[in-house]
C-alpha cells in the first residue's frame, strides 16, 4: 500500500498526472458531488451552524498535511496574548472516542483524541474539542468560556459557519498537478482560493502554484517553521541540536509530507535513515524497534503516540510557525470588526 500511495503522490505532484488521466471521469463526478454539496449550503437546503463567537478556519484544498496545525498553535498563542480566550476545534482524525464531543487535555489517550488534537492541547494549553460534527465541538468550547474558535482543518466542513478562512499551502508541493481527486490532490478546484480571506505558504514556493491568476485571489503570505528545541524521550530538553554534523540518525515521520522533515534534518548536516509512514499512522513500541543503536528522531505529532515507549535514545524536534506580524495584526483588526 505504501508503494502505491507513493506512486500516486508522485503523479499528483508532478507537472502532469500521467496515467492518472484515465481517472478523469471520476474526477468530474467528484467535482459534481462537491459542487452540489456547496450549493446545498449556499441555497439553504443544508444549514450551517455558527457558535456565536468568531470562527477562524485554518484549512487547505489539498489532501494531506500542509502545515495547518503549527499555524493553529501560533494563532492560539498570539490571540491569548491579545486577551482572547481561544479554543481549538478538530475532527480528531484517527481517534476512537466512545462519546463526542470530546474535550482533550494533555493527559488524554491519543487513541481517543487522535494525534494532532493532543499535540495542540499540550503545545498551546487552550481548550481543544474534537468531534466529527465540528459545530458540536465549537459549542462545547463556548460552554468552556472560549470567545474565539480556531478550526484545525475544516475548510470543506461547511456545517460550521465561519467568519475568516485561511488556506495553508506547502511551498515545496504547491497545488500539485492542478486536478481534483483522484487525478490530483485537490479537494476543491483552485478557483476556491478566490473566496478565502488569506493564503499562507509554508516556505518559499518551489513548485508551480496553480492559482487562477484572478485579482480576487489573496496575496500569498510566506511563513516558515522554526525549531524551538529538542526534547529527549526521558524528558530532557535543550535548544541546540544534540548531534554532530555527519552523525547518523533514524528519522520517523507519520505526517502529510514526511520528506520535508527529512530534508530539514539533512540541512543540519545529519545522515538520515528515512522511515516515512502514512499520515496519522498507528504507532506502538514496535515502531521504535529500529536496527543498530543510532538515535531515533521524530516529530511532535508522532511523539504523542509513542510517548509511553520513549527513552534517552529518542529525540523529538519541537517547531513553531513564525507568522508575519503584519498578518497577525490584520487578523486582529478583522476580529475586532466582528465584535
Amino acid at each position: 500500500m505504501m508503494k502505491l500511495q507513493r506512486w500516486i503522490e508522485q503523479r499528483w505532484y508532478a507537472s502532469t498526472p500521467g496515467t492518472l488521466r484515465l481517472l478523469q471521469p471520476l474526477e468530474c463526478f467528484y467535482r459534481y458531488l462537491q459542487q452540489r454539496r456547496s450549493r446545498a449550503f449556499q441555497t439553504g437546503k443544508k444549514n450551517s451552524h455558527h457558535p456565536g463567537v468568531p470562527v477562524i478556519i485554518v484549512g487547505n484544498i489539498t489532501v494531506g498535511g500542509s502545515g495547518k496545525s503549527p499555524v493553529v498553535a501560533a494563532l492560539a498563542d498570539f490571540f491569548k496574548q491579545q486577551g482572547w480566550k481561544p479554543g481549538i476545534v478538530s475532527r480528531g482524525y484517527g481517534g476512537q472516542a466512545t462519546q463526542y464531543p470530546l474535550l482533550v487535555t494533555p493527559q488524554t489517550d491519543p487513541q481517543r483524541s487522535g494525534d494532532e488534537p493532543l499535540m495542540l492541547a499540550r503545545q498551546t494549553g487552550v481548550p481543544v474539542a474534537v468531534d466529527p460534527d465540528r459545530p458540536k465541538a465549537a459549542d462545547l468550547l463556548v460552554q468552556q468560556g472560549c470567545n474565539l474558535i480556531l478550526s484545525d482543518d475544516g475548510l470543506q466542513h461547511l456545517a460550521l459557519a465561519r467568519d475568516i478562512e485561511l488556506v495553508v499551502i506547502d511551498g515545496t508541493r504547491g497545488l500539485g498537478n492542478g486536478h481534483c481527486l483522484p487525478v490530483g490532490p485537490l479537494r476543491e478546484p483552485a478557483t476556491r482560493l478566490q473566496s478565502v480571506d488569506h493564503l499562507l505558504c509554508q516556505g518559499e514556493l518551489q513548485s508551480g502554484l496553480l492559482i487562477t491568476g484572478s485579482d480576487q485571489t489573496p496575496e500569498l503570505i510566506h511563513y516558515h517553521l522554526q525549531q524551538t528545541g529538542w526534547r529527549r524521550g526521558d524528558g530532557h530538553w535543550q535548544q541546540q541540536m544534540p548531534f554532530q554534523p555527519g552523525e547518523t540518525v533514524h528519522a520517523l515521520a507519520g505526517i502529510g509530507h514526511p520528506q520535508r522533515f527529512f530534508e530539514q534534518l539533512k540541512q543540519q548536516g545529519l545522515v538520515v535513515i528515512e522511515h516515512p509512514l502514512a499520515d496519522h499512522a498507528h504507532m506502538d513500541a514496535q515502531t521504535l524497534n529500529l536496527p543498530g543503536d543510532h538515535p531515533i528522531v521524530m516529530t511532535a505529532k508522532d511523539a504523542v503516540k509513542l510517548q509511553p515507549w520513549l527513552n534517552a535514545r529518542h529525540w523529538v524536534v519541537e517547531v513553531q510557525a513564525a507568522l508575519p506580524q503584519t498578518f497577525l495584526n490584520t487578523l486582529q483588526t478583522q476580529l475586532k470588526s466582528l465584535t
